[in-house]
């Protein structure tokens, strides 16, 4: 952890500590602060506070009457925040915390648990969720991709860490519960609109967004309705460098029949090229050194461009029964175009090494001369991806008037998403080449122009042409060309459809005061629909024969990301220039890829029951989730050491009965002291695409990726206990401990087998990814968060998380691996201020490094420790009228990526700063 991220904790607890003593003699503990600026005087006498005091309140009271282990983000705190979307909201709460791969907070990660092992719940139901089809954070997992989440949207945000009966399992680390507005809620005729301009100075690109919600309700009090539209653009450009893995030095070296690598009579390596000279160490040295598999410079550029529309009307036929519908439509343009210049270095050019630098067991420099055949690759990618998410609910309350409750539910939501189509093109080059790298920067430069046109070629290497073993036919016979390229369909669409009910019976037993039943139906269809076209040419040509125009990367783009050298200028297509390269080819028919196609039916049955107790003191619940779980995986097997194989469409059914227990208890020991415990069985269920055995692979970096059919649920015991003090209103300073006990925790092991490649026309040795159940888990953490009002208008929110766990993962050096996403330590620091007109917040977050992900080569995906420091302000300039800015990554933090050790980088990306300014109108 950073001295200056525990100085800044420190500071920020000690002055919570602090001022929550400074009430007025003889004040109740929970009585409103003596003085409130920016506060309106209520006609009784009694002060009542707006804003951001309001919000906060409002929040500290939600969690201080819940039973759970419950944190909670008010609509007032989501619309303060300097966010774009609701997980940067979300990340402000102990212990979650969200991955900024692109800039932009995406998905969440609860109590040092993997996103994909938490739920996000619209208004208590799942929502159907597809990604954009570039990210590789979490393919077709359980949780909700938020950046399509507008903040505007949300009345309350409230994040459950100890699970009850009555909320959907699904969770390991906690549960996301977002709870929209609703009209018989709010004032009739309530209007809110806003419009405002964001730029992002490393796009330098500038883009205008809006919302606006209109709410009513008749003077009965008995119908309404309630309109809500956002619209969000953005312009992203991030530039920086990738390592693809690392792969022994020993691959620099002559190789006997037994794959050991041969020797001269000293016993020192023999190298493919006999006349390269090795620094910093022996031949012997570099062949116990790792060397990079691949370095890329990567340019990509992404407009997010979100609309959503929602609306919700409510009736009430009777005093004691309320009809609610409510429906969402969010359209998602995520298209986006990437450039990649990369070098294989030891496949490629291992026979012209020259001269190669060993430093701490890693080849941290290397020169090579002109390749054989190439030195280096240029890809080309520009994705059209349109997301679409569509939600409708239908709720039927009633009460009676002992306190009697029955709700039923029913819902439907589909989403879809993916590569639609995306269009790839790649040219080569032979130019002789240097690199040599830091924990923090790169240099590549290569002996040559790298702008040049005619310094690039196509694919030379003609073959018979085949798609997933059947032959390529053009005129009536089967191609004979080098593949150049292509068109990738791969649609993603989830769809999900429940109905239940849940009830409340009041009962007079000892302290059990209610009995909460319920059952749900849940029917989830999770399908990937892969097509394709095959781009061929019959003869090779410079990249300045192909009839188009040309550019290059602009100059500066890399400035600041550690990518340098002349590799951060290099050809450039116009995305037009791309799809018309791929029109005039020798295109293969539209076919439908049945080895990239998938389908996961998952129908779900559960059942609940929860007593709530209450007695002096003492509260909470106990009680107890059956559920049954069938899925049914269909998917095609790609046979291994097979010339030419056609995948074989298979179905694998699986099902499992769980009983899930908990208990949460909570204890009054002073009207302001209070503490919880919590213990709870809970499952969390495999990715999608993890149950659909497909095998896909990379036939440029001989890796690949399947998934298990026979996975089983995540299993945890999880443990909560918290002491929490409210020394006055809008005073907060709370401990937690936690542990998550995990069983059946699904690894990721890499094992090499032979498939065919197309690309070399011969079976080739691929490194493969499957995950497999196996692994234990424990995870420990402690919490300490604070929260105060202090005088004249400055207020501060603090709070600082431990985490830790232990595994039986290890990686390919034996080493264990860290969960997914845990970061040891996280720091939110948020001081604001609040009088009159004018308010203001500061929001600084750092997070210590974390294990990732295992990339190529069994890589341990590491990421660096990231600060982000993000500010907004605003003035009221009439009673409805507000004037905002914001800013969000102040600090222009580099986000570094590393394998295991910071001496051995795989990513450095910059995103830039965005700035916004925006007037808001509330009626």
């Amino acid at each position: 952890m950073s001295f200056r991220s525990m100085i800044l904790t420190a500071t920020a607890l000690a002055g919570v500590h602090g001022t929550a003593f400074a009430q007025a003699p003889n004040q109740p503990a929970d009585a409103p602060a003596q003085t409130a600026s920016g506060s309106d005087q209520a006609d009784s006498g009694d002060i009542v506070v707006t804003g951001i005091r309001s919000s906060l309140r409002n929040a500290i009271n939600v969690k201080r009457e819940a039973n759970a282990v419950v944190d909670v983000i008010t609509a007032e705190d989501v619309g303060k925040f300097p966010d774009r979307n609701v997980a940067e909201s979300l990340s402000h709460i102990p212990g979650v915390s969200i991955d900024r791969r692109f800039g932009e907070g995406e998905k969440v990660a609860i109590l040092g648990t993997d996103p994909a092992l938490n739920r996000m719940l619209l208004d208590g139901h799942a929502l159907a969720s597809a990604d954009w089809g570039g990210n590789d954070n979490d393919p077709s997992s359980r949780t909700f991709n938020y950046s399509l989440l507008a903040p505007e949207l949300v009345d309350r945000l409230e994040v459950y860490k100890s699970p009850e009966p009555r909320i959907e399992e699904g969770s390991l680390g906690g549960t996301v519960i977002v709870r929209t507005r609703r009209p018989l809620d709010l004032k009739p005729n309530s209007i809110f609109a806003s419009g405002g301009y964001t730029y992002n100075d490393r796009s330098e690109k500038g883009n205008i967004r809006g919302s606006g919600l209109y709410s009513w309700h008749n003077e009965a009090d008995n119908f309404g309705f309630l309109v809500a539209a956002t619209y969000d653009k953005q312009a992203l450009t991030r530039a920086g460098v990738e390592f693809f893995g690392y792969q022994s030095g020993a691959d620099f070296f002559q190789k006997n029949a037994d794959g050991s690598v041969r020797r001269d009579a000293s016993g020192q390596g023999i190298l493919l090229n006999p006349n390269a000279t090795v620094t910093g160490g022996t031949k012997n040295d570099l062949i116990s050194a790792v060397a990079p598999f691949g370095i890329n410079y990567a340019y990509f550029q992404q407009t997010r461009e979100r609309a959503s529309v929602s609306g919700t009307v409510q009736y009430r036929p009777a005093s004691n029964l309320t009809l609610t519908l409510n429906g969402l439509h969010i359209d998602g343009n995520y298209n986006n175009y990437s450039q990649s210049m990369y070098t294989i270095p030891v496949a490629w050019t291992g026979s012209v090494l020259q001269t190669a630098n060993v430093a701490n067991g890693v080849v941290n420099s290397a020169s090579f001369a002109a390749a054989p055949s190439q030195s280096a690759q240029l890809d080309t990618l520009v994705r059209k991806t349109k997301l679409k998410t569509d939600n409708l609910n239908f709720f039927a309350d009633w009460e009676g008037d002992d306190g009697a409750k029955i709700s039923f539910a029913g819902g439907w939501s589909k989403a879809t998403g993916g590569r639609n189509p995306e269009y790839l093109f790649n040219v080569q080059t032979k130019l002789p080449f240097n690199y040599a790298f830091t924990p923090t920067s790169a240099t590549v430069n290569f002996t040559g122009d790298l702008t040049n046109p005619a310094n690039y070629f196509t694919n030379p290497n003609n073959n018979p042409a085949q798609i997933e073993g059947r032959p390529v036919v053009v005129n009536g016979q089967q191609l004979i060309g080098a593949q150049i390229g292509g068109l990738d369909y791969s649609v993603t669409t989830d769809r999900d459809i429940f109905g239940g009910y849940d009830a409340t019976i009041p009962v007079e037993f000892g302290p059990f005061k209610q009995i909460l039943i319920g059952s749900r139906v849940t029917d989830h269809v999770n399908r990937v629909d892969g097509r394709g076209i095959n781009t061929y040419k019959t003869s090779s040509q410079t990249a300045n024969q192909l009839g188009v125009t040309t550019l290059v990367t602009p100059g500066g783009v890399f400035d600041g990301s550690g990518g340098m050298g002349n590799a951060t200028q290099y050809l450039n297509l116009p995305e037009q220039a791309v799809i018309d390269i791929l029109a005039n080819s020798i295109n293969s028919p539209l076919v439908n890829k049945i080895g990239a196609s998938t389908k996961v039916r998952e129908t779900v049955v559960a059942s609940y029951v929860q007593a709530n107790f209450q007695e002096g003191g003492l509260r909470g619940n106990i009680g107890g989730r059956l559920v049954y779980t069938r899925d049914k995986s269909n998917y095609a097997v790609t046979l291994a050491n097979t010339v030419n194989p056609v995948p074989v469409p298979t179905t694998t059914t699986t099902d499992y009965l769980k009983f899930l227990p908990s208990v949460n208890i909570a204890y009054s020991i002073t009207p302001e002291f209070l503490v919880r415990g919590s213990v709870a069985r809970v499952i969390s269920r495999p990715r999608y695409q993890d149950l659909a055995a497909a095998t896909s692979l990379n036939d440029i970096t001989l890796d690949g990726g399947g998934g298990n059919p026979n996975l089983k649920p995540y299993e945890s015991t999880n443990y909560e206990l918290t002491a929490e003090w409210y020394p006055r209103a809008g005073s907060l300073i709370a401990v937690e401990l936690f542990r998550r006990d995990i069983s059946n925790y699904i690894i990721n092991t890499r094992t090499n087998a032979v498939f065919f490649n197309s690309l070399q026309n011969r079976l080739t040795t691929y490194n493969v990814n499957q995950p497999i159940n196996g692994g234990k888990a424990k995870v420990n953490g402690a919490l300490v968060s604070g929260q105060t009002e202090i005088w004249g208008g400055f207020g501060i929110q603090a709070n600082y998380s431990y985490q830790d766990s232990s595994t039986s993962s290890v990686d390919s050096s034996g080493a264990e691996l860290n969960l997914p996403y845990l970061s040891r330590h996280t720091v939110n620091v948020i001081p604001y201020f609040e009088s009159g007109i004018f308010q203001a917040r500061l929001s600084y977050n750092y997070r210590s490094s974390y294990f990732r992900t295992i990339g190529r080569l069994n890589s341990r995906e590491m990421v660096a420790p990231y600060s982000q420091l993000d500010f907004s302000a605003g003035v009221n300039l009439t009673k409805e009228i507000t004037l905002s800015v914001n800013a969000q990554n102040l600090l222009d933090e580099t986000y570094y990526q590393y394998n295991a050790t910071r001496d051995r980088p795989t990513a450095f990306y910059k995103n830039g700063r965005t700035y916004a300014a925006s007037v808001a109108v509330r009626f």
